[in-house]
Parts: C-alpha cells; sequence; structure tokens
C-alpha cells in the first residue's frame, strides 16, 4: 500500500500484545472526511485530504509523519482549534463542526485539555491559580478529591505555590498536563508537549501523560517529531500529504523510526 490511501490503514511492524480496546469502546474523538485546504488558486494548499480516522477512549495515542504530513493541522481540527473546509469531528458526543464560535468555546473549556509545547502558563499566577483557571473561566466548583488526585500524581504539591518563574521546564509542562486534565476532559490534546524540554524533563512529562491514561482513564493524542516520544504511545497514527499512511500498535522507537522511513521514501517517489 503506498502513502496516501487512508481505507485499510497499514499496519507497520509494532510489538505484541493488547491494544486499549478501540473495537470495544466508543472512541474518544473521530473525524470523517475531514478537509483543510488553505489558500485558493496558484496558492491553494490541501493540508488535510478527507480523513477517516478514530482515536480509543482511554488511550495515549501519538501522530507522526513527514514535515508538511498535516499532524499538526489534524489535531487543530480534532481540537476544535480550527474548523475545517469540509468534514466533521464528533468529540464527547458532539458534532464540534456544527457548534457557533461562542458554543465551541464553551464546549472546549470543559471537554478538552490542552498542552502546548510553550506551557502557556499566565506569569502572574501560582502553579495553583494556572491549574484552576479553566474551572474559574467556567464558574465551576473544584472537586476537592479530583484535585489531590491530580496534583499527587503530577508530584506537584510542594510547587503550588510557586510561579513559573520559580519552576522548571518540566515542572511547568506537568502543571499545564493539570490544568488539562482538572476538568476531566474528554480527550488531552498535546503538541510538541517535548518540544522546550531537555530530555530528562521531556521523559519525565511523558511518563506522567502515560500514567494519566493509564491511572486516570484520560484519552491522550499527542502530535510529536520525535520517534523516542511516540514509543510512550499506546497506538501511532501516521500521516503522509494530507492523508493517513498507516499506523503502528505498541510502537517501539525502532519501529517509528523504520516506518517513518519507508514513508519519506514513498513521499519522495
Amino acid at each position: 500500500m503506498t502513502a496516501g490511501v487512508d481505507r485499510g490503514m497499514t499496519r507497520f511492524a509494532g510489538s505484541d500484545g493488547n491494544f486499549c480496546g478501540m473495537e470495544l469502546s466508543k472512541p474518544a474523538v473521530a473525524a470523517r472526511k475531514l478537509t483543510k485546504v488553505y489558500g485558493a488558486g496558484e496558492a491553494r494548499v490541501l493540508a488535510l485530504d478527507s480523513v477517516d480516522v478514530d482515536f480509543a477512549a482511554a488511550c495515549f495515542t501519538a501522530i507522526m509523519g513527514p514535515s508538511g504530513s498535516g499532524k499538526s493541522t489534524l489535531l487543530n481540527l480534532l481540537a476544535g482549534l480550527d474548523a475545517p473546509t469540509s468534514g466533521s469531528v464528533q468529540l464527547g458526543g458532539k458534532d464540534l463542526t456544527g457548534l457557533g464560535d461562542n458554543e465551541l468555546t464553551a464546549w472546549r473549556r470543559t471537554h478538552v485539555g490542552f498542552v502546548f509545547q510553550a506551557f502557556n502558563l499566565l506569569p502572574m499566577l501560582t502553579a495553583a491559580q494556572n491549574i484552576r483557571l479553566p474551572l474559574d473561566l467556567a464558574g465551576d466548583k473544584l472537586d476537592r478529591e479530583w484535585w489531590d488526585t491530580v496534583v499527587d500524581t503530577l508530584a506537584l504539591r510542594d510547587r503550588l505555590n510557586h510561579r513559573p518563574s520559580e519552576m522548571s521546564g518540566g515542572q511547568r509542562q506537568r502543571v499545564a498536563l493539570a490544568r488539562g486534565l482538572i476538568t476531566r476532559p474528554d480527550v488531552i490534546f498535546a503538541d510538541e508537549p517535548t518540544g522546550n524540554l531537555d530530555t530528562r524533563s521531556g521523559f519525565e512529562v511523558l511518563s506522567f501523560l502515560r500514567r494519566s491514561v493509564r491511572e486516570l482513564g484520560q484519552s491522550v493524542v499527542m502530535v510529536t517529531h520525535d520517534p523516542a516520544a511516540a514509543a510512550y504511545a499506546e497506538r501511532v497514527i501516521l500521516l503522509a500529504d494530507g492523508r493517513l499512511a498507516g499506523e503502528i500498535l505498541h510502537p517501539s522507537k525502532e519501529a517509528v523510526l523504520a516506518a517513518l522511513d519507508e514513508l519519506t521514501t514513498l513521499v519522495n517517489v
């Protein structure tokens, strides 16, 4: 099968073992015929081309592909941060493409969590205040039991009164993850979450993302360019030229590298 075909995805070699239960559970988020076009005429760019894909609940999924493959575009459309040219996104029982701007903003606030490469913490707030911010904006009450679970799972108890400038990069990213988790969202979307971190801090954050799935039942969808980071996921979705090109279940770094090499070769043919 060649890169760019999105029906009957290529199953690249990975490790044996049970998958997250995609066939057994309703997907946390699903895309149908998802298409995104930028520009028009000679400047027209087809960034995403009629993509059909499901992301299992309580599963850690990574999205990878060569530069320009459409992975960040897909993440932004799945999270409701951008509107598709055509197609639909189902998340939390809602068709996001059918919501108005205000309704979509309110929906994202409680059903979607974000972890960005740049952390996006407010510098004047403490860690605790940054974590509570989505609840404060929505006017929702803090669930103290859930707060304790998130704070302790991410080992932030002794950093709650610190401002971002007083924390390491890894600690700031854990605060960002806690902020994403505090509303109990349907999905956490992570965009290159280790991109600004050193190797040790990056692996620490990836370990916490995996723990949030395994211990808290969270659904995580992550875009990354790093095969070592993708190996922390339970499933890797591969894109090429704006289309689905394959998947790896229970990936290893070596399996991801081999699949990317194969995709790059096919794209350049």
